[in-house]
């Protein structure tokens, strides 16, 4: 089962320190970002993972090579422009495979078990499914919420919302219709998958961060270093 992380985006929010360094390559106890998420998805098996970049996409390139030092394999889907996370998914949909396959926001800190995953990938290769969400509590940041989750059903909308944790495992199908290279956003096919009853999910209690500027950043990189991370 394949993986696929997330890291080219432009990291807006994270200026000026992406204005030289791409957001998975920004550091927190001293390492960076992409590499403690490669780790939690090389513990829980996944080694052949592919990875999307544009902003700076030769540094990332760099700092992972083929994915050997970290124990994993690596192969890069490189986008001229940022295609936003639907249409990036869809363009590395022929290095993904037709199998379900999970995709990760390489801007998240998590302590959730990756592992969990391959479960909700038999469920989805069985037909019924088009998406597995893995949601958490809002974060102050995002009162909101995104979705709402009923037993193990996903909705656009219900008296529980929880946030999208940027987790996820998705049938290949669910991107069959983007013209590879469009920009589409993940939600926009998610959405009527939902009102369908083919989105599952689940929520996770543990850790999450979305290390989505320069302060969650430094709050992240103390936690690290106090020794309350995992």
């Amino acid at each position: 089962m394949k993986a696929m992380i997330l890291a080219a985006g432009r990291g807006e929010r994270m200026r000026p320190l992406t204005d030289s360094v791409p957001k998975p390559l920004l550091e927190a106890g001293g390492r960076t970002l992409i590499a403690h998420l490669i780790d939690r998805l090389a513990r829980a098996g996944f080694d052949e993972l592919v990875v999307n970049v544009s902003h700076l996409a030769g540094a990332i390139e760099q700092a992972l090579g083929d994915g050997s030092a970290l124990g994993v394999h690596i192969v890069y889907s490189r986008e001229e422009q940022a295609l936003e996370t639907g249409g990036g998914i869809a363009y590395a949909l022929p290095l993904l495979g037709r199998a379900p396959f999970v995709v990760v926001n390489s801007d998240v800190y998590c302590d959730f078990d990756m592992a969990r995953l391959a479960a909700a990938a038999t469920a989805l290769e069985a037909g019924m499914l088009s998406a597995h969400l893995v949601l958490v509590d809002n974060p102050p940041h995002h009162p909101a919420g995104d979705f709402a989750l009923a037993g193990d059903r996903v909705s656009e909308d219900g008296p529980r919302r929880l946030t999208f944790s940027g987790i996820g495992v998705y049938a290949p199908r669910l991107f069959a219709g983007i013209e590879r290279g469009a920009k589409c956003q993940l939600a926009a096919l998610l959405k009527p998958e939902m009102a369908l009853g083919r989105v599952s999910g689940e929520r996770h209690a543990g850790r999450w961060m979305d290390v989505g500027t320069p302060q969650r950043l430094a709050e992240l990189d103390r936690l690290l270093k106090a020794g309350a991370g995992s």
